[in-house]
């Protein structure tokens, strides 16, 4: 990315109050320097990891939590889309346009957003541990017919 670029906000103050884990941060940084005006980048997380040198798994965290955060959404295998409040713009009538073309409950400076993070993580965790009590649920109905 060559030029100068143009953000619609400083938006690292709400982004620090995320309290995201610390290779989130990492990633979200080199998906910026390396996305293309408008936020859009084509990395895959082997990518990412090599050029942090971080291990697949924790880009794959910092992924989930980029998009709990709804900094960074998938779009598909490779394809990403920056928040358009922390994406890098042409012209800053760019930038401004497509702030105003967000939702109001997706933008950085929403009232409660950094509660709505912390909600999305709470869920999410209560999800996974959901899941881990059907599996172990499985589990020990399947010792049980053994056993019987």
């Amino acid at each position: 990315m060559s030029g100068l670029h143009f953000a619609a906000v400083n938006a690292e103050g709400i982004v620090a109050d995320l309290d995201l884990l610390p290779a989130a941060y990492r990633v979200l940084l080199k998906m910026r320097a390396h996305s293309e005006p408008g936020g859009r980048i084509e990395v895959d997380q082997v990518t990412l990891a090599q050029m942090l040198g971080l291990s697949r798994a924790a880009v794959n965290a910092a992924l989930r939590d980029l998009d709990l955060a709804q900094l960074v959404k998938k779009q598909r295998a490779g394809v990403y889309q920056l928040n358009p409040m922390l994406a890098a713009y042409l012209a800053p009538e760019d930038a401004v346009a497509a702030v105003k073309a967000m939702p109001k409950g997706q933008r950085l400076n929403s009232a409660g957003f950094v509660e709505q993070y912390r909600q999305a993580v709470t869920d999410y965790q209560d999800q996974l541990a959901e899941k881990r009590r059907q599996r172990e649920d499985v589990k020990r109905r399947q010792n049980l017919k053994a056993v019987s």
